[in-house]
């Protein structure tokens, strides 16, 4: 699967239109990890509790939308966007969605 966050492929042409995919996933904040953070906001440097979370919120959410486009018969997505929202009491929802194209 092609993931682009452009309109087209370079050297590819547009085949096929099939709409809007997209892939979600909700996490909430983990007590260890937030104890660690507190830690880390008195000294600096990176959360990699968070660090890895986002990772992994990214991951399950691209390949939702990347499963959903296959079902659909598209081997590329484009102008892929990801975007955040707070959905609860620390829990946050990272939607990531684009246009489902075949391209040849």
């Amino acid at each position: 699967m092609i993931l682009t966050n452009v309109e087209t492929v370079p050297g590819k042409r547009i085949a096929e239109h099939f709409g809007v995919v997209s892939g979600s996933t909700v996490r909430a904040k983990h007590v260890g990890r937030d104890i660690m953070a507190s830690f880390k906001n008195i000294i600096g440097g990176e959360l990699k509790g968070y660090t890895e979370l986002l990772n992994d919120s990214r991951k399950q959410a691209t390949d939702r939308m990347m499963e959903q486009a296959r079902q659909l018969g598209a081997n590329a997505i484009l102008n892929v966007r990801f975007a955040t929202s707070s959905v609860a009491q620390g829990a946050s929802e990272l939607f990531v969605y684009g246009t489902a194209v075949r391209v040849e």
